[in-house]
């Protein structure tokens, strides 16, 4: 039988519309704010849609030249200023020094990597023709450039790859790393997700697709598990996570954040847009399962909770088939009303959050939740964030395609 080594983070780096740090990002979950706005990129006038969750490039800029990253795309810039903060926070890297080449892997997920450049290069080649394709088209707009660039820059030497599953990419990236570790193949990942779609083509192709909120009101637009809510909300964002064997961590001295005991995974291979119960209840079945918990042991449900009408209330179906009555007593809440659907990164920033919630005994509310839709029978945390008080918490992620991925993580402690 295989023996399993224990996984635990060591180093976490966020970059969202709520902020662009760890500390700022969790005072401004803990106080509510909201991170959603007009979109400044383009015109909207001809969209239903007129809200997102944008980083804001006065912030976002002085951030990238503090860190010497020099802009290129969106996606892959706001990666490396996520993989920077986890880095240096585990010690691993230090600021003003060459990095020391590793042999540890990169895993990144992505919904569709480079997406900026390669609206850009479409745009040039229908203007301009043949001529208006550069030399460095390729480089730029391959959608493993994420991990590729962040491998190169902080001398990963172990396999670099992305991982493209819609919005579970990021938690089957993280839950990829866990197993990389737990099963002996790498000491160390660098795990995460980035996304950044807020260009015409992209924001204009969801707003035609009919899932996104209607609502102009950047405060009330994305509210899941509400009576009222009509449709996601796209933003942008960026999280990395450093995911180390507990003795590589110890060895090292370096700060345990939290320790990763399970991770499932599965396909509804239904239909391409809508999730169905049986496969997302067969993922968190399997990430019990992978821990070693009990559906009773789960403290909270850090839900993927994307405020469309159908999955929302699909993911209420498939908690109650899997935590049956003990689903009246866990909190459940979804962070999306706060910055939205990152898409390829929610899975990375929202394990974040999960983590964080685990270190402090505090879950963000349901910003937006005013009338609880009774479709979604199940214990819900209201506006505001709610204190807990267990060692495990579980991450939902259910994506297009009908992918599934799910975490099972637990507060550090020594024992």
């Amino acid at each position: 039988m295989q023996d399993h080594r224990r996984v635990v983070v060591t180093g976490l780096g966020i970059v969202t519309a709520l902020g662009l740090d760890e500390a700022s990002f969790w005072e401004s979950m803990l106080a509510g704010k909201c991170g959603l706005a007009g979109i400044k990129k383009f015109d909207t006038s001809e969209y239903k849609t007129k809200v997102s969750s944008e980083i804001d490039d006065e912030i976002l800029g002085p951030a990238l030249k503090a860190r010497k990253i020099r802009p290129a795309d969106r996606s892959v810039d706001i990666a490396l200023l996520a993989a920077h903060q986890a880095l240096e926070q585990a010690g691993l890297f230090h600021p003003g020094e060459p990095p020391e080449p590793s042999s540890m892997a990169t895993v990144f997920g992505t919904g569709a990597g480079p997406s900026l450049s390669v609206f850009n290069a479409t745009r040039k080649f229908l203007d301009r023709g043949l001529t208006g394709i550069r030399p460095s088209t390729v480089p730029t707009c391959i959608i493993n450039a994420v991990s590729a660039q962040i491998s190169m820059r902080f001398k990963l030497r172990g396999p670099n790859f992305v991982v493209v599953s819609a919005c579970t990419s990021a938690t089957a990236a993280i839950g990829t790393a866990f197993k990389m570790v737990r099963d002996g193949q790498m000491e160390s990942v660098l795990a995460g997700g980035t996304d950044a779609m807020i260009n015409p083509l992209i924001f204009g192709a969801w707003n035609n697709l009919g899932v996104m909120s209607a609502n102009p009101d950047p405060e009330t637009a994305s509210r899941p598990f509400d009576m009222d809510r009509n449709g996601l909300v796209l933003g942008e964002g960026a999280g990395a996570l450093v995911v180390e064997t507990l003795g590589s961590a110890v060895k090292r001295g370096a700060p345990i954040r939290a320790e990763i005991c399970g991770f499932g995974e599965s396909s509804d291979a239904e239909h391409i847009t809508r999730p169905d119960p049986e496969g997302q209840a067969a993922a968190m079945k399997a990430a019990l399962g992978s821990a070693g918990v009990s559906p009773a042991d789960i403290g909270f449900i850090n839900a993927h909770g994307s405020a469309t009408r159908t999955n929302d209330e699909c993911e209420s179906i498939s908690i109650r088939r899997v935590f049956h009555s003990a689903a009246d007593d866990i909190p459940v809440a979804s962070n999306k009303s706060f910055f939205g659907h990152l898409l390829g990164a929610c899975g990375a920033v929202e394990t974040i959050t999960t983590i964080l919630g685990l270190e402090t005994g505090r879950v963000p509310g349901n910003r937006n939740l005013v009338n609880p839709d009774p479709k979604c029978d199940l214990h819900l945390v209201g506006r505001e964030a709610r204190e807990v008080d267990s060692p495990y918490a579980m991450k939902n992620s259910f994506g297009f395609g009908g992918h599934n991925a799910v975490l099972v993580l637990r507060r550090w402690d020594d024992s």
